[in-house]
């Protein structure tokens, strides 16, 4: 009887030990997911928005790290869907029912289910097509960016001053919308271009710390314009692609 090598393979390689660098920094991320949880069970809704982006950080980190030093791993892929699904899936979805959709009931923590759910098929459709999709950009919205809307959101209401039903009606848009982005096919810069790393015109550092700048100063309002940008930019590219002008072919001169 033949036996699948698969597991094997995996059994043999933990063996081997696993990087601890590039894990911690997905622990981090994991962590801030928990204490976003924490945050959102003890009505600490701002907090609890904050460290959904200090996890985005920490995941932004992981990957980036592992890359650079040469330790990615198949436990690592692994290890960080999960923490990923806690920190950008669970505490967002708790988060959007304690702040806005408890009065609800059951189709209120319905509708936080519906954001959790298609965040884990997100990272499911992920994991199963990385090594076949261009690594440039992402098939829907990552779970990450749906996460970081979420808490810019919650960050800006309150910067904002905002009372009322106004949120609990904004936050079921907000879901069905995120929820159908993610397992959508609709294309998204990854932002992992080899070319954004090398040398490029001085302008552009200029225009990176005014940018910094401006987050710093009124960063409630400036992480929700980003957020929000990122999130129409799919659906934009979708909508204007028919009109992109296609490069003619390379003629090759025969001798």
């Amino acid at each position: 009887m033949s036996h699948d090598p698969e597991p094997i393979s995996r059994h043999e390689n933990l063996r081997k030990g696993v990087y601890i660098l590039p894990n911690l920094f997905t622990t981090g991320s994991l962590f801030a997911g928990y204490y976003s949880i924490v945050s959102s069970m003890n009505s600490n809704f701002e907090t609890a928005a904050w460290f959904i982006l200090v996890a985005a950080i920490f995941d932004g980190l992981d990957g980036k790290v592992a890359r650079l030093t040469g330790t990615t791993s198949r436990f690592g892929v692994e290890y960080d869907s999960l923490a990923d699904l806690v920190a950008f899936g669970v505490a967002p979805g708790l988060l959007m029912y304690a702040w806005a959709l408890s009065d609800f009931g059951k189709l209120g923590w319905l509708a936080a289910f519906l954001y959790v759910v298609c965040g884990a098929l997100r990272l499911a459709r992920f994991n199963v097509q990385v090594n076949t999709v261009e690594s440039k950009r992402f098939v829907g919205l990552p779970i990450p960016a749906a996460a970081w809307m979420v808490a810019s959101c919650v960050l800006l209401f309150f910067y904002l001053g905002g009372t009322g039903t106004i949120k609990q009606v904004s936050i079921v848009v907000l879901i069905y919308v995120l929820a159908f982005l993610m397992v959508s096919n609709v294309s998204y810069n990854s932002f992992k271009d080899p070319e954004l790393v090398k040398r490029q015109p001085f302008g552009f550092l200029v225009l990176a710390i005014f940018l910094v700048i401006v987050i710093v100063a009124r960063p409630e309002i400036m992480l929700f314009i980003l957020a929000l940008s990122y999130m129409i930019s799919g659906p934009l590219g979708f909508l204007f692609k028919p009109f992109r002008r296609k490069k003619p072919p390379v003629e090759v001169d025969s001798e």
